[in-house]
């Protein structure tokens, strides 16, 4: 139980200036154990950060995205391109789109290391070369880009958790707008209230980032009755978004 005990960390969050206070703090005791601090823990494969900026994590996938696209890279010419597009999507896609609804709202220098993974491995499956544009080649290959892709995983989740409200803990983050007596033009839509936040950070609770992307999404979308013509609907939506 001790080694268990052991191998425990702590880890501080927070602004700049808030952690300014405790930098100095090297461990923590907990029940009689004195616990280490750290600047970053691993939880569920996901790397976070004492200022929850996600560079660590980001880093990591694009360095086993690169890993992975550049065995494809090497086998490429003995498969067909069907076969190549099953493997990048399997491989590499999924490790870019693991736990991807974190990313919502991040500088755009970050997502742009995980978009620089994604335009080479597209131009890796259709063997296209470095210079070739990446745009039209995701569109040949039905891939959203990676901005479109967070929208997306955060819509879907949003979809399930307004039609089955499960799971409850997410369930409980949604709420519709109060009435307001007035006849307005969005008054028949399924909108979701975004709550007030102060911070960037804030904003990327699911409880913001939900409603912030379902309000944005049309009407032939939000009103889908079916999971199946949802995400249909909805890739079409995103993919319109994408190429304008």
């Amino acid at each position: 139980m001790r080694d268990q005990i052991a191998r425990l960390e702590v880890m501080f969050v927070g602004t700049t200036k808030s952690l300014e206070s405790v930098k100095n703090v090297t461990s923590v005791n907990v029940a009689g154990t004195s616990l280490p601090v750290t600047n970053e823990i691993k939880s569920l494969c996901v790397i976070l950060d004492s200022r929850l900026n996600l560079d660590s994590h980001v880093r990591a996938v694009c360095k086993s995205c690169r890993y992975h696209t550049l065995a494809l890279w090497h086998i490429r010419h003995l498969i067909s391109e069907d076969s190549a597009q099953t493997l990048a999507s399997s491989i590499v896609m999924s490790r870019l789109d693991y736990c991807n609804s974190l990313l919502y709202g991040m500088p755009e220098y970050v997502l742009n290391k995980l978009k620089s993974v994604q335009n080479t491995l597209a131009r890796v499956v259709t063997r296209s070369d470095a210079r070739t544009s990446a745009a039209p080649l995701l569109v040949k290959l039905h891939w959203l880009p990676i901005r479109q892709r967070i929208s997306y995983k955060l819509a879907t989740l949003t979809f399930r958790v307004r039609t089955i409200s499960t799971p409850q803990y997410l369930s409980s983050l949604l709420s519709v707008p109060r009435s307001t007596g007035y006849s307005l033009r969005s008054t028949d839509r399924p909108l979701l209230t975004v709550p007030r936040t102060r911070t960037s950070t804030a904003r990327r609770l699911f409880s913001c980032a939900g409603p912030l992307v379902w309000n944005t999404l049309s009407d032939s979308v939000v009103y889908c009755d079916t999971f199946r013509g949802f995400k249909r609907k909805l890739k079409m939506h995103l993919t319109g978004l994408a190429t304008n």
